[in-house]
């Protein structure tokens, strides 16, 4: 099947719908069939347990099948998935699907949690308000979902979750600041209190908004997402992350969009129209802003004083 442009009718089970390992075993595939689809690109698998073909594309009603296959009734899904479901595909980790971690799925407090390979499982204190049903399957609430993915150990995916909630619109941040005290004693709410009042629909990436932080842990003026930047009212780039009054920005070159001949040089000719506009530019990597070893905090402290001193140079006529 390699050698095939997409899956056709040969293949032996739907091209448009998802199934589980063990529909495509009774169907006469076998897991090493399953490896080798998934390496070509002819399967994909959302969650642990489901493969879907690639040619079936995305969308919430998809999603939620997906995840239907594997979550028993009256479970509630949690955390990273509740948020893919409501349409925050960026709170699953980078490359997900490949490292198959379980689906986040809990039981009401006395129900007991569920014990099997494919579910991160227990049992959760929710309120009524807390679980709306998407696509038939019993989902926490987008605010009640930002609140949990706030409240995690690593301050990275924490405010990466809390932007990727708060960006679909589904709450205001005044909403999500007025839920923090009912999490009080409970843990990693000193996480939720820390990062709530940072939270910013405006960052378009997990990573934009780790740099956003980094930019706020030095102490720096607080910079701007997403800002314009204008020459004679036409519009030239919108900066990752910027001063207008500082003429300095700087910006997240993730993988994905950032790596190709074409997209590096689409990023040096606006980066240079910006330049021309006498803004100093800096550009960050995973390594300079994730690890132990990441630079950001100098780089940033770094870029402020050297476009301080830039303005200090500027010839006023």
């Amino acid at each position: 099947m390699a050698e095939q442009p997409l899956l056709d009718d040969s293949f032996p089970l739907p091209t448009s719908a998802p199934f589980t390992t063990g529909q495509a075993f009774a169907a006469g595939l076998t897991a090493r069939n399953l490896r080798s689809l998934v390496e070509v690109g002819l399967l994909r698998r959302p969650v642990r347990g489901v493969y879907l073909a690639c040619q079936a594309g995305d969308s919430p009603a998809l999603r939620a099948a997906c995840i239907r296959l594997v979550v028993p009734d009256g479970a509630v899904v949690c955390d990273r998935h509740a948020g893919w479901l409501h349409g925050a595909t960026m709170v699953l980790a980078p490359n997900e699907h490949l490292e198959l971690r379980p689906v986040s799925v809990f039981r009401l407090r006395g129900m007991g949690r569920l014990r099997n390979d494919i579910s991160a499982s227990g049992e959760r204190d929710l309120r009524p308000d807390d679980i709306e049903e998407l696509d038939g399957l019993l989902v926490t609430s987008a605010l009640r979902t930002a609140c949990d993915l706030g409240r995690q150990r690593y301050r990275e995916d924490a405010i990466a979750g809390l932007d990727s909630m708060l960006r679909l619109g589904l709450f205001t941040r005044g909403e999500l600041l007025s839920q923090v005290g009912r999490f009080r004693r409970q843990r990693w709410v000193t996480r939720l209190r820390e990062l709530a009042p940072l939270a910013d629909a405006r960052s378009a990436s997990p990573g934009e908004s780790v740099l956003r932080l980094r930019w706020h842990d030095c102490g720096l003026p607080a910079p701007v997402p997403q800002l314009e930047v204008r020459r004679d009212g036409v519009l030239i780039a919108i900066l990752d992350l910027g001063r207008e009054d500082l003429r300095y920005a700087a910006e997240y070159d993730g993988v994905e969009w950032h790596t190709s001949p074409e997209q590096r040089e689409h990023d040096r000719s606006r980066r240079g129209e910006v330049e021309q506009q006498r803004w100093i530019v800096d550009a960050f990597t995973a390594d300079d802003v994730f690890g132990r070893y990441q630079t950001a905090d100098q780089r940033l402290r770094a870029g402020v004083v050297r476009a301080r001193q830039a303005l200090a140079r500027r010839i006023i006529v």
